[in-house]
């Protein structure tokens, strides 16, 4: 093999690890902003749910 071959051949070597790595950090923030999604609606809810508790014991 000839030494551009060699070159050639490494920076394709280096692109597809690059591009693998930054598909497994793209999945990962994504993964993360799901399970955000999900705390944040449960945060609400649960909220949501403590001062239904209060209104209706003010009312009786």
């Amino acid at each position: 093999m000839t030494l551009t071959t060699m070159r050639r051949l490494s920076l394709l070597l280096a692109i597809s690890f690059f591009t693998a790595g930054c598909e497994l950090i793209g999945d990962i923030f994504q993964a993360g902003f799901v399970v955000g999604i999900i705390i944040v609606l449960l945060i609400v809810g649960i909220v949501g749910w403590i001062l239904s508790r209060f209104r209706g014991r003010g009312g009786v």
